[in-house]
């Protein structure tokens, strides 16, 4: 008897309906070496003009570069204003095609969450995230 095909889980997000928190929130978008290969071929410069355009060190990692935001005040520089859409989506880095890992997205689940609760479709919850060390 042959195997039967497991269905993928249902994702429980809509990245087309966000006003992409993910590309907002995070200070830091770390980039591999394989990363900056993709962005040189995908802009059709070495991988020395990509690495300096498009990512600076910050501390020991490097990192995608960042631009102003009118919505968010800072993002990627990367995302289309406009569409809220990743300008390079085949060529994003590897941290940004694995997010998020789960079925769910919690800026997804916040954002849908506010638009019911104040029964409003211009909300927009504003998320900022900041670390701090704590201990239990």
């Amino acid at each position: 008897m042959g195997t039967i095909p497991t269905a993928k889980p249902k994702v429980y997000y809509d990245c087309t309906d966000c006003p992409a928190f993910c590309c907002s929130v995070y200070d830091r978008v770390q980039v591999t070496p394989r990363d900056i290969r993709r962005l040189a071929k995908h802009f059709g410069v070495t991988e020395e003009v990509a690495r300096t355009r498009y990512t600076k060190m910050w501390e020991k990692e490097r990192v995608l570069r960042r631009k102003r935001d009118a919505l968010f005040g800072e993002t990627c520089q990367f995302l289309n204003p406009e569409t809220r859409g990743c300008g390079i989506y085949h060529a994003r880095p590897a941290v940004c095609r694995e997010y998020p890992t789960t079925k769910r997205c919690a800026y997804y689940d916040l954002y849908k969450f506010e638009l019911d609760q104040q029964d409003d479709p211009e909300t927009l919850p504003f998320v900022k995230l900041t670390f701090k060390k704590w201990k239990k």
